[in-house]
């Protein structure tokens, strides 16, 4: 007979890191990859530099 063990669980301090980073990460990838001006249009400044990443990373944006 096998002796195989229960998983472990991990606990949530070491959890709590990913579940905020995620969600945060997904937004800055949302802005510089997709956006195009639709979230961003706050300034001159944050639409040059999502631009520019998107330039940078290779997607096209026009």
């Amino acid at each position: 007979m096998s002796d195989i063990s229960a998983p472990s669980t991990i606990p949530l301090p070491r959890l709590r890191p990913w579940l905020l980073a995620v969600p945060v990460l997904l937004l800055i990838a949302y802005l510089v990859l997709m956006d195009n001006g639709a979230v961003s249009q706050t300034g001159t400044f944050l639409h040059e530099l999502m631009h520019d990443g998107r330039h940078l990373l290779g997607v096209p944006c026009h």
